[in-house]
């Protein structure tokens, strides 16, 4: 059937109608897109903006806090050099309040010099007048026998001689004797002058050891991990350590027990490396002990190392260097053997000094006096026997191994270093503070002091002085006449030589003083 041309017009005219349609749609569409690329490129770029303002700010923000942080370290080291200059400063002062005390004590020294010089030449004279009175007296004599006696002058020589022989020997026995007590009390003056500028001149630290160490924990709970499950961690470790582990009602500590402080140390470093790590159990426990060993032998060299340096002591044996170090975990009586070596070692080499032998033995010797005491666990005999044994066998000198071995009197000493270490060694572990058992009974001591003189009748108050040397008491002058003083002190001093037992001597001083008040109306 043939189509119409009319409706092939119309057919054509939908063709055409339909494409100019679509394409007027695909413009307004590509329009639209257009439009909403450019409202998204307008809103990208407002963001970056944004972005760009934000990242700013926040550079800013980091700048200031950098510059703050940076001026808060200049400060704190501004604070620490302050710190340290004020250290140096105080260093300085204490050097220069030494070096008074030295120049006050030369010039006693200067001045008892004199006064010595002085009392010999009036000796020299009284003594010339002396010679000259007995030879008159001598000729008097001779003259006045042979008149009286008829004696011949042969005879009266031989009486004279005889007079003379018997009056020499008396002055002779009262010289020496004065002359032995001169002696004596210049020794002891001179010892003790000795003693005091040595301790004057060194001034040490004191530290107090345990045989326990505390290890801190984050949380209680932690101290479950440390057990294990039915206590195989806490079994490992004492096993591979060998120090007793004590977890009990403590908060949010443990305890490591133990006699060797070596071991205790090594505990202590391991534990807390387990807690901060974390991973507990028997093969980390193995590990981390083992690498704390070895990390603490060398610190034992190191310590070895240090004292011979501080010390300036050279050429000693590796064997007995480690052995120092290893003073560094022993105690004795609360007091640290490796901080008690040194201050013996420099004790003695002042102590040497001033006497005028050379200081070098003697510090070697001081430094191994007691080595000993690291491995005497291990071998026989008394901490002196081994150390001696030790030094002898390293090839030190004679007079160090006989210095060593009569420190503790075990040993004859037959040199003066031998004596210079028995002193050093006793002021070391003798003085006030340094070891506790020896402290508290200076308090004690102190104490019953007071004790004593407040018990009188009449005593107002009582101090112990100079480091208990001297006790005074101070009475009340209504109840205590100037003669019953006088018997007080000497009732005082009596008491306390019957009660107490003491170094030295303790001077007792009784103070009375009268007060006449009167008020003006």
């Amino acid at each position: 059937m043939e189509i119409p041309e009319a409706i092939w017009l119309v057919l054509i005219g939908v063709a055409i109608l339909s494409f100019t349609v679509g394409f007027v749609a695909r413009n307004i569409l590509a329009r639209h897109r257009i439009a909403q690329a450019e409202e998204r490129a307008r809103a990208s770029e407002a963001d970056a903006v944004r972005e760009a303002e934000r990242r700013r700010k926040e550079a800013e923000f980091e700048a200031k806090d950098m510059i703050f942080r940076a001026k808060a370290d200049l400060d704190e080291e501004a604070r620490q050099r302050r710190n340290e200059l004020q250290v140096l400063e105080r260093r300085i002062l204490q050097r220069e309040e030494s070096q008074e005390r030295k120049i006050e004590l030369l010039d006693r020294r200067e001045q008892q010099i004199s006064s010595k010089e002085s009392e010999l030449g009036l000796r020299d004279q009284l003594l010339r007048e002396s010679e000259n009175k007995y030879q008159a007296l001598l000729v008097e004599e001779r003259q006045n026998l042979e008149r009286i006696s008829g004696m011949t002058a042969e005879e009266a020589k031989r009486v004279l001689v005889r007079h003379m022989e018997s009056e020499a020997r008396l002055e002779a026995m009262v010289s020496v004797k004065r002359i032995e007590d001169d002696a004596k009390e210049t020794a002891d003056r001179k010892a003790k002058e000795i003693l005091a500028i040595a301790i004057d001149r060194c001034a040490s630290d004191f530290v107090a050891e345990a045989t326990v160490s505390v290890v801190d924990l984050p949380s209680d709970d932690m101290k479950g991990r440390i057990i294990g499950r039915e206590g195989r961690n806490i079994r490992a470790f004492e096993k591979v350590t060998g120090i007793d582990v004590i977890v009990d009602d403590t908060p949010e500590a443990v305890i490591l027990s133990g006699f060797d402080s070596v071991r205790r140390e090594v505990a202590r470093v391991a534990m807390e490396r387990l807690i901060v790590d974390g991973r507990i159990h028997p093969a980390r426990i193995e590990e981390v002990v083992e690498k704390v060993k070895k990390e603490v032998d060398e610190k034992i060299r190191e310590a070895g190392e240090q004292a011979t340096l501080e010390l300036g002591v050279t050429g000693l044996h590796p064997d007995l260097v480690r052995l120092v170090g290893r003073l560094r975990y022993r105690t004795s009586y609360s007091q640290n053997q490796l901080q008690h070596t040194k201050e013996v070692a420099q004790l003695s080499a002042m102590i040497a000094t001033e006497m005028g032998v050379d200081p070098t033995l003697v510090k070697r010797a001081a430094l191994l006096h007691d080595v000993g005491k690291s491995v005497d666990g291990y071998h026989e005999g008394t901490h002196t026997e081994i150390a001696a044994g030790l030094a002898r066998k390293h090839g030190e000198h004679a007079h160090v191994v006989n210095a060593i071995a009569a420190h503790h009197e075990d040993e004859e000493p037959n040199c003066l270093e031998a004596i210079i270490l028995q002193a050093a060694d006793s002021l070391s572990a003798a003085r006030p503070g340094a070891r506790r058992e020896i402290l508290e009974s200076y308090v004690k001591r102190l104490e019953k002091l007071e004790k004593i003189a407040d018990s009188f009748n009449g005593v107002s108050k009582s101090y112990a002085i100079q480091a208990g040397r001297e006790i005074r008491i101070i009475v009340e002058s209504g109840q205590v006449s100037d003669t019953d003083a006088q018997q007080m002190a000497r009732d005082i001093a009596k008491r306390i030589e019957e009660e107490l037992q003491y170094p030295g001597h303790i001077k007792v001083t009784v103070m009375r003083e009268t007060r006449a008040v009167e008020y003006a109306k």
